[in-house]
């Protein structure tokens, strides 16, 4: 197991002593206390959006440090300062770990809490959660692999095009944080020279909050609460008057409303629909036209399932053309019955018979399965955990996360693009003798998910921390393996997957060489 490994390990086993749904958060705080940025990126406000710039959110221009008006906003913050109760600097305490990486953390723990495959009807069929009726059972959404990398993805180029806009409103007005200004205001988090107006936390909190609603609308609720508390702990921890905090929200709402614009057309509501008459017998046929004697994947549960998200496929990528997706297919996989295939199941079959104890951890550990936060989650982890020991600013923790997130996503729309081109059965299916230890995946086998969102997610990770390629790329090779050892993959599907995976994240690290942020 490699250092990075063992270290995100130490940190998940902490906070998982102390976490259920909700965290004892002065514990949490204890493992990871707030900073103060070394680099401060006063040029943030010029880099690559994702998206076209035709939005620019209406923001006040700040009353002068020296006005009544800010007098009047300092005298408020030294009020609340000084009434401030236990919980509410728990709270301070908690958000000062910073915005970014928190609101991760909450997308992470809804889409454990939302990865449950729907149970069958008496009838023998399987309900499918609805959007339109988020309430009925069963709720809205289900959290798998390729929806989870799809939050993680919103989620990231949200808050990184929300701080775009918010660092070029900063350095235009460079009106500093309240202790700068005021030597009697102690600061519960340590002050960097970053201007307070707009608040970053603010930016973040509302432009999370547009996607997560949109994503969990049953959650609404608690989202609301976590807002409220995210913009009111700016207050309680001395950092922010509440002008700051007002315009911050100002601007976080409009940017995520303008990135959730992509996701109402990006295909998501058609990813279980595979073609027109809602037919998979098109996708068959074509499937089996490359290799007829192929006998097509099928589902091994009781009763059998509708495969998952079938045009999963054809959603919108973000650093990739339809185009490219094609390029990064891998090729046809081996005939059944070949030499290559006879290989790869005779593995299998030893390892159905006899699983070391270490294979038996590795696919434990990878496994990510119903009630976990996903391979996707797994990776938007070790992200923000990478991030947070380098102490960047919330715009380049960001950036980090956006370049993460959206290539681990277009790594699922490659893999699940290959999956429904070759419609391959998984080993189990060739030989009832292979016995998985994960369950029976609902989708065909080639390529191998974990592969693809693992090689995905270790290269752009691998670019953004060199130091950390190696463990990276280990990483993903574990995952991957991880596959083989749980009986659920052939070898070829996870080799396969991990070259394609190496590829799409390619396309994240052309993006991160041109998005500006080296100007400085």
């Amino acid at each position: 197991m490699t250092n990075f490994t063992k270290s995100c390990l130490l940190i998940c086993t902490v906070i998982a002593a102390v976490c259920s749904n909700g965290c004892d958060k002065t514990i949490e705080q204890d493992v990871l206390p707030g900073y103060a940025p070394a680099k401060i990126d006063s040029k943030g406000g010029q880099w690559v959006l994702y998206l076209p710039d035709t939005l620019t959110p209406t923001v006040a221009v700040p009353a002068e440090v020296s006005s009544t008006t800010y007098q009047n906003e300092i005298t408020e913050l030294k009020g609340i300062l000084s009434s401030r109760t236990a919980d509410q600097t728990d709270m301070a305490n908690y958000w000062n770990t910073g915005a970014v990486y928190r609101w991760h953390e909450i997308a992470r723990n809804l889409a454990a809490k939302y990865n449950l495959p729907p149970v069958a009807r008496p009838d023998g069929t399987y309900p499918v959660p609805d959007a339109a009726n988020p309430f009925a059972e069963p709720k809205f959404p289900f959290a798998n692999p390729p929806y989870a990398s799809r939050v993680f993805a919103y989620l990231g180029v949200a808050q990184y095009e929300a701080l775009v806009k918010c660092w070029a409103v900063k350095f235009q007005h460079n009106r500093l944080a309240p202790s700068k200004n005021d030597a009697s205001i102690s600061s519960l988090k340590p002050v960097s020279d970053i201007p307070s107006y707009p608040s970053e936390d603010a930016v973040v909190a509302a432009a999370s909050f547009e996607v997560l609603k949109a994503m969990f609308p049953c959650e609404v609720e608690y989202l609301t609460k976590m807002r409220g508390e995210a913009i009111n702990s700016r207050l309680w921890a001395g950092t922010n008057v509440r002008s700051d905090l007002d315009a911050g929200d100002t601007l976080g709402t409009a940017m995520g409303k303008k990135v959730m614009g992509r996701a109402k057309t990006d295909g998501m509501g058609g990813a279980n629909k595979p073609n027109a008459d809602g037919s998979l017998q098109t996708i068959i046929q074509a499937a089996q036209a490359l290799d007829p004697t192929m006998p097509p994947w099928v589902s091994l549960d009781l009763p059998a399932r509708q495969p998952l998200l079938p045009a999963f496929g054809k959603v919108k990528t973000w650093n990739m053309t339809a185009t490219d997706l094609v390029t990064v297919r891998p090729a046809q996989p081996p005939a059944i019955g070949s030499n290559a295939f006879m290989t790869d199941l005779e593995e299998l079959r030893k390892i159905a018979k006899k699983q070391d104890r270490e294979q038996m951890r590795i696919a434990s550990f990878w496994g990510d399965g119903p009630g976990t936060y996903t391979p996707p989650g797994h990776w938007n982890r070790s992200a923000a955990d990478l991030a947070y020991r380098a102490q960047f600013n919330e715009l380049r923790f960001a950036r980090v996360m956006a370049l993460e997130g959206t290539a681990v996503q277009d790594a699922g729309i490659s893999c699940w693009e290959t999956k429904y081109y070759y419609y391959y059965p998984r080993p189990f299916q060739m030989d009832n003798d292979v016995k998985s230890t994960l369950g029976t995946p609902n989708f065909p086998s080639y390529t191998s998910g974990h592969s693809t969102f693992s090689a995905a997610g270790a290269e752009i990770l691998s670019y953004l921390f060199p130091n950390d390629a190696a463990s990276l790329k280990s990483m993903a090779i574990e995952a991957s393996e991880s596959r083989i050892y749980g009986c659920i993959h052939y070898r070829f599907d996870c080799e396969q997957g991990l070259v394609a995976g190496s590829k799409v994240g390619d396309f994240a690290i052309n993006r991160a060489r041109n998005d500006g942020s080296d100007a400085e």
